[in-house]
């Protein structure tokens, strides 16, 4: 990525957890975190990886909140950040989480052996 998708990905990432938290009422988008955000360099497309608490049923529950509501995200997106075109969002949900917690309980697990 550049420079410039660099700086929009990460403004995007602050703008992103705002929105979610405050604007977006859906019952069914628990306690969210905008984990990062990849932003293509023509700036067309953002990819928004979320972590959310809960169970798989939960967390399912939430990505079709946040799908649901991608327009209504975007339109704030693109009054909060002037660029000429704002890009398409899709979620993800971040592995990274509980990889590191899977390492880190092999770690603990290697350590009281």
């Amino acid at each position: 990525m550049s420079l410039r998708s660099n700086r929009i990905a990460e403004q995007m990432k602050k703008e992103l957890g705002d929105i979610i938290t405050r604007k977006i009422k859906d019952p069914r988008v628990g306690f969210v975190t905008v984990t990062d955000v990849d932003v293509t360099g023509d700036l067309q497309q953002a990819t928004v990886y979320i972590s959310a608490l809960g169970n798989d049923k939960d967390r399912e529950e939430t990505l079709k909140a946040l799908l649901k509501a991608s327009g209504f995200i975007r339109s704030e997106i693109g009054h909060r950040i002037r660029l000429r075109r704002t890009p398409e969002i899709t979620f993800e949900f971040d592995s990274s989480v509980e990889y590191g917690n899977k390492i880190d309980a092999l770690l603990r697990s290697l350590n009281n052996d």
